[in-house]
């Protein structure tokens, strides 16, 4: 029994002794550039084949003997040798290796290294946005991503903006892509209802919140996003902590704007000449005429009406950032106030913002993270581009009527049109949002290559919106006019993932990915009007004496989805990648409520090859194509179904049928093949990406005109088809290094787009407006008579018979439609240059758009020589007064539509280049700041929008009216559509 017990106690020393001699080493793996987490970081055991891969966020576990050397390798970084010695935690830090291509980017949920990317996603770092005076992040990317097209659209302040990532993707269902806030999708669509021209929900977010965007272009890259993903995919991701040293930073910057462009519309002598001639012309009394109409043809006024509109506006901002921790906890602190008044009388945008990001290292082996956000905006809001209150039609108002009534020193209420400024006084339309857009998520290594990652969000989001116009209003009058709307927007989130990653005989790479998210969004609005209102001191609808209307609403849909995706990489050079997601969603009906979108991807890093050895010019070079199904399912949430709404006959209540119902109303699709090649030469000092796609979109969620004899007007069916198809090139360049270091990125892109089946359909844009949809054109295009300028014998206006000839006719009912513009773009880039010498830095961006076509519905008031009485454009002048004249402008006939029909009279050529963004930086040298315990001082100088190129006449080439909704039939329109501004600023960033 002694031998026994002895043998025992000898085995459990043995088993001791063998357990002292390995242990479990953990820690986390950091890049040496900005200290941000490192995934798929290759570690193992020297000389075996004992190794594991870095997680999401850079940490890694692995049990090794005590005396192990450990080796850290990952492409584009120099690899890392590190003994143990007995240590149970180690950290590192690598460096980039400069010979090679290194970037993380963010996927969908995930991230990836750029090298083992097998589809096509344009990056933007919040160092790059930082600081840009404007109201909404989508403008800072204008210019930087290559196939992304982004269109301002108006100089509103908080405005949305049309977005297209390769192209249109639908006709008739949402355009804009999906955008996803630290893995959760967000509200973006408008939820105004002030105004027909939408807000802008992702102005609420602060540019400088932000570390990364990144754009999935490809369905390779955007398909684990499904049914949401065929106008592309926006990953927004926001800034967290890191391990060190607490940072307090403080930013600081003031500055100005100005209308990039104000028209000059005719002054008192040339209005009075050109009307008098316009009447004469057509056998009126000249006096008579404009008596008649409200003018004194003798008046001694000469009121600059176009310049009232615009105002000089101003732009601040202050910011406070706390930023640190340690390696288990590591956080992010943001206190944000950004103040705007626009260069449009009467528009304001504030927003105030706060951030919270949290991640701790609960153990080796658990991970939590909070990002919490809250944001207050105010929008003081102008009227739509429609409305007679809109202070840019104030340019149709005769120079010759004064702004001050003369007779009671107040503003004028006795001219032709509505003196808005009385808008401006006497009203206001605000808009006020309170929003949350916060996620927490948990992270669990189940295994050493197994882990799950449960997270969970909601963008909450409150827009009150009041109106109120005083009794001395257009729309207020007599007594005062009220309107408060309360919105309420729940947007709730989660996401649950498996992540399989491991490292095969040092040559098989390879991570699945399997996952379930759940989305539910939930809406709901009260609002209420009156009239009546003792005075203008009582605003709120209390006070009316009358509640005119009042109603209530809700809506909201659901998306139940899961997906997977495999990516394996074989000997650092072989690339694959696979994912599927299926979507179920409350917007279509039982039968058709499930989708499945795959797709599948390739790569070779061809100068891994042994073949290439020797070409010492080439540093990298990867060949990639990829091919997938996405979708889209941005429709009204009750489309399948019949709709009833309240009807009233006397004291009766009923119901009546409002839509009719579409049971086998389905899933959009595009299907997309893109091949693709990056490059690198003499070290990676030039770099870039090479791209050909095309996209096909079937089954287009179509809103179908129906005959209005029905009762209805239109119904969504599943009909047509849509092509994109284009290419894009990318070029990064370090031209020069060293003391003088001075870099270079150039993009550009071409995107064709084609109805290719529309059931023989056209839809068309309404009165005024030339664009339709039509088989076999882009969209948008441009339809209607082409004007052949005046006649030289008579100055009447002539048009084209028909498409091809030359024969021309003066009556206008006898002239063929044909195409006459196209709004969509031949291509577009930017060009960025950066140079940096001795502490000073400047950046400059260009930006190009080439080959669309603008159509100025305004022309047909303001640019019509003298048919009524608005106000007319500097260039009527050069009408036609006598035989023999040659010119584009018809003789001046008063009330007779001398070339007043819509044609391509108005259209022009859109095509600018733009110095979208310049800045200028001295960082204070470390010896000088120091002695105020400083640890970083930086002052700037930057100008946005500061000139642009253009033929257009109109106010800005990159203007787009919206009053008629964010529609692709009214894509290129502009009427009296504010333009952009221009805008200084000065700051100043210090650091502690």
């Amino acid at each position: 029994m002694k031998r026994i017990l002895l043998l025992f106690v000898l085995c459990l020393a043995l088993v001791s002794v063998g357990w002292a001699q390995t242990l479990q080493v953990s820690g986390r793996v950091t890049s040496a550039t900005d200290n941000s987490a490192l995934p798929g970081v290759t570690v193992l055991e020297k000389g075996t084949t004992n190794g594991t891969t870095s997680g999401s966020n850079g940490e890694f576990s692995l049990t090794v003997p005590t005396n192990a050397t450990l080796v850290f390798s990952f492409i584009g970084m120099t690899t890392q040798e590190v003994p143990v010695n007995g240590r149970s935690t180690i950290n590192v830090t690598l460096r980039a290796d400069e010979k090679q291509l290194s970037e993380v980017v963010v996927t969908g949920y995930g991230t990836q290294l750029k090298q083992e990317l097998t589809g096509n996603i344009a990056r933007v770092t919040g160092d790059q946005i930082a600081n840009i005076p404007t109201p909404t992040l989508e403008s800072t990317l204008q210019g930087r991503a290559a196939g992304v097209y982004i269109n301002q659209g108006s100089g509103k302040l908080g405005q949305g903006m049309n977005i297209r990532v390769r192209g249109a993707s639908s006709v008739s269902a949402s355009n804009q892509p999906l955008y996803v806030v630290d893995g959760i999708p967000v509200t973006s669509a408008d939820l105004g209802t002030t105004n027909s021209e939408p807000l802008n929900p992702i102005a609420d977010i602060n540019p400088n919140d932000i570390e990364s965007i990144e754009i999935l272009k490809d369905a390779s890259a955007s398909a684990i996003y499904g049914s949401r993903a065929s106008n592309g995919v926006v990953l927004i991701t926001t800034k967290s902590g890191k391990a060190g040293k607490t940072n307090v930073n403080f930013n600081y910057y003031t500055g100005f704007s100005k209308a990039t462009r104000i028209r000059e519309f005719l002054n008192a002598d040339e209005y009075i000449d050109l009307f008098t001639e316009a009447a004469e012309n057509m056998g009126y009394d000249a006096a008579e005429e404009f008596e008649g109409n409200g003018l004194d043809i003798n008046s001694p006024y000469n009121q600059k009406w176009w310049e009232e509109p615009f105002e000089t506006g101003g732009v601040s901002q202050y910011e406070v950032t706390l930023n640190g921790g340690t390696e288990k906890t590591r956080f992010y602190i943001n206190g944000n106030y950004n103040t705007q008044d626009g260069i449009i009388i009467g528009n304001e945008f504030d927003r105030a913002s706060g951030r919270f990001n949290l991640d701790h290292s609960i153990s080796d082996r658990f991970r939590v993270g909070t990002n919490i956000s809250l944001i207050r905006t105010l929008n003081q809001r102008v009227s739509d581009d429609n409305a007679f209150s809109n202070p840019v039609q104030l340019n149709a108002i005769p120079p010759i009527q004064p702004k001050i009534d003369p007779a009671t020193g107040e503003l004028n209420r006795n001219t032709l049109y509505y003196n808005n400024l009385i808008d401006q006084e006497d009203g206001s339309n605000e808009a006020t949002t309170h929003r949350t857009i916060s996620t927490a998520f948990l992270e669990f290594d189940i295994l050493k290559d197994l882990t799950f990652r449960t997270e969970h969000g909601i963008d909450y989001l409150n827009l009150n919106e009041e109106i109120y116009l005083g009794r001395n209003t257009e729309d207020g009058g007599p007594t005062g006019y009220g309107y408060q709307n309360q919105l309420t927007s729940t947007n709730y989130n989660t996401n649950n993932t498996l992540t399989f990653s491991t490292l095969l005989q040092d040559i098989h790479k390879l991570e699945i990915l399997g996952g379930f998210s759940y989305q539910r969004s939930r809406t709901n609005a009260g609002s209420v009007e009156g009239r009546g209102f003792p005075n203008d001191n009582f605003k709120k609808i209390a006070s009316a004496a009358r509640i005119t209307s009042g109603s209530t609403t809700g809506t909201g849909y659901n998306f139940a989805s899961y997906f997977a995706r495999a990516n394996y990489v074989l000997r650092e050079r072989y690339l694959f990648s696979g994912s599927v997601r299926i979507d179920g969603s409350s917007r279509f009906g039982e039968d058709n409520r499930y989708g499945t979108f795959p797709a599948a991807s390739a790569g070779w890093i061809i100068n891994q090859e042994p073949f290439m050895e020797g070409l010492n010019a080439l540093s990298f070079l990867k060949l990639r194509a990829s091919y997938g199904i996405t979708g889209n399912a941005e429709i009204g949430n009750f489309a399948p179904l019949s709709l009833y709404e309240a009807n009233f006959y006397e004291d009766q209540a009923g119901i009546v049928l409002t839509t009719l119902p579409n049971e086998d109303l389905q899933w959009e699709k595009t299907t997309q093949f893109d091949v693709g090649l990056d490059y690198g030469f003499f070290d990676d000092r030039l770099t870039g990406e090479i791209d050909y796609y095309i996209k096909n979109t079937n089954d287009l969620l179509l809103n179908l005109p129906i005959p209005g004899y029905s009762g209805f007007t239109i119904i969504t069916k599943n009909l047509g088809k849509l092509e994109n198809k284009g290419f894009e090139f990318v070029i990064n360049s370090r031209n020069l290094v060293g003391a003088f270091e001075w870099t270079t990125n150039f993009n550009i892109a071409r995107n064709r787009n084609k109805v290719t089946d529309l059931n023989g359909s056209t839809i068309f844009g309404g009165e005024r407006f030339v664009g339709q949809i039509r088989e076999g054109e882009p969209m948008g295009v441009f339809w209607g008579p082409k004007f052949a300028g005046a006649d030289p014998l008579t100055g009447d206006a002539l048009y084209y018979v028909r498409a091809g000839s030359n024969e021309t006719t003066n009556d206008y009912s006898l002239a063929e439609d044909q195409k006459i513009g196209d709004p969509n773009p031949e291509f577009q880039g930017g060009l960025t240059n950066n140079f940096s010498y001795k502490g000073f830095d400047l950046g400059i961006l260009l930006q190009f758009v080439e080959g669309n076509d603008l159509y100025n519905v305004a022309g047909y008031f303001q640019s019509v020589n003298a048919d009524y009485f608005d106000n007319q454009t500097k260039d009527q002048l050069d009408r036609w007064q006598q035989p023999g004249d040659i010119t584009d402008v018809p003789q001046a006939r008063l009330y007779e539509g001398n070339g007043a029909g819509k044609s391509s009279r108005w259209v022009q050529d859109g095509s600018f280049l733009r110095i979208n963004y310049v800045n200028l930086g001295y960082n204070i040298p470390a010896d000088l700041i120091s002695r105020f315990k400083l640890t970083s001082a930086k002052i700037y100088l930057q100008g946005t929008n500061l000139h642009t190129f253009t033929d257009y006449e109109g106010y800005d080439p990159e203007v787009n009216t919206t009053y008629f909704g964010r529609s692709n039939v009214t894509l290129g329109h502009d009427f009296y559509t504010p333009p952009l501004a221009k805008t200084f600023t000065i700051g100043i960033n210090i650091g502690l």
